[in-house]
């Protein structure tokens, strides 16, 4: 039975998610290989000494400023923590060798940035020979050392044309550059809807008939939502604010002169992205592209506050037409009228897309190890013909 390693943290939450989807779909193929996905914390820091130092955990940290909408200054922040990384690296790679020496996986499939020197590092040096692959969670690289480590025996999984182009250009053939269709989405996202629109807007109180945005800032919210609920005081909205309780209160005590629906956390985003006309939030791969695959055009903004590994999504939006780009949301009152009056082309456009990427990254594993394995069969062949000889 072929074991692979899905590695996946925390931050952001989109990591977890792409591992679980993709666990959900080998699993749902019915594939021989045992599939576990890996929290790299865990390996790193198996005390969770960071946790009781400081009293909360790394991820928390991004967590935190992105509720608070603390972005500015996230580049330069982000310099320092690869030096420390680097720092660190003898460290890290010796953590992880030890862990892979005893779990022994066929093949590592990272879904994180900035660790992917040290991760490979440790898996080769446990697993001669076994492949490391890195799938971006991102349309995009952002280079230096965020997803594409040069000088790597590795395999790349690349969502956008950008990151395929990016990859070859760090000097990785085309046998180590695999292209997919978009970025991994959960697959109940492609499966039926069997409610109709008009009777479940009516249900969870919102008029069937008048257009309907949904306002979504990751799995902790943003406090830019309110400021998008102020001036969109006159729009029929749904607001999700995931973990954010304070958030989703403050959000249902604002006036507003029409329907308004506030959730906390739901795992059912892909039913309420069916029950909106558009999508307004921050220009992270994951919502993005599952807006996108409900064909919910979005509105993003694209500034100094945008995260330094998010700031090609919004080029992505307008090189697909398939939203509005703003400067920002104080302008968002325009965006929406922009949108609305483009609604048809916007429509037209997102029809033409198909992602279908976390349905081919089987595939493309399945390659990835049947090379492998036929490369080990030929050097152990050479190794028995050269004894002979």
């Amino acid at each position: 039975m072929t074991t692979i390693d899905l590695v996946y943290f925390n931050a952001g939450g989109g990591h977890r998610s792409a591992a679980i989807a993709l666990e959900t779909v080998i699993r749902d193929q019915g594939r021989p290989w045992t599939v576990r996905p890996v929290n790299l914390m865990s390996i790193l820091d198996p005390k969770d000494v960071f946790r009781k130092t400081t009293g909360m955990k790394p991820e928390d940290l991004y967590n935190t400023r992105l509720a608070r909408g603390w972005s500015l200054g996230l580049a330069q922040e982000l310099k320092l923590l690869q030096a420390l990384i680097r720092l660190g690296h003898t460290t890290m790679a010796r953590r992880l060798r030890r862990h892979w020496r005893r779990s022994r996986p066929d093949m590592v499939v990272s879904l994180v940035p900035n660790f992917n020197r040290p991760m490979y590092e440790g898996f080769t040096g446990a697993r001669p020979g076994a492949p490391y692959v890195t799938v971006l969670t991102d349309f995009a690289d952002y280079p230096p050392h965020f997803w594409i480590e040069p000088r790597q025996a590795q395999h790349f999984v690349c969502g956008t044309p950008r990151a395929v182009a990016q990859a070859r250009a760090a000097g990785y053939g085309a046998e180590y550059v695999h292209a997919t269709s978009g970025m991994i989405i959960r697959p109940d996202f492609y499966r039926p809807w069997p409610h109709d629109r008009r009777a479940e807007r009516a249900r969870v109180g919102l008029d069937p008939d008048r257009p309907t945005g949904l306002v979504m800032f990751g799995g902790h919210g943003s406090r830019v939502m309110r400021s998008i609920a102020k001036r969109l005081d006159d729009q029929q909205l749904i607001f999700i604010c995931g973990h954010n309780a304070a958030l989703a209160e403050r959000l249902a005590a604002m006036p507003a002169r029409a329907p308004r629906l506030v959730l906390g956390f739901t795992p059912d985003i892909r039913h309420y992205m069916q029950l909106a006309d558009f999508f307004i939030g921050k220009p992270g791969p994951g919502s993005v592209s599952e807006a996108v695959q409900q064909r919910l055009p979005v509105i993003v903004v694209l500034n100094r506050w945008t995260m330094p590994q998010e700031r090609y999504n919004p080029e992505w939006i307008r090189e697909n037409g398939v939203g509005v780009v703003l400067d920002s949301y104080a302008d968002v009152r325009e965006g929406v009228a922009e949108l609305v009056e483009r609604l048809p082309e916007l429509r037209a456009r997102l029809a033409s897309i198909e992602n279908r990427a976390v349905f081919e990254i089987p595939d493309i594993l399945e390659r990835i190890l049947a090379s492998t394995r036929g490369e080990l069969r030929q050097m152990s062949e050479e190794g028995i013909m050269r004894s002979v000889a």
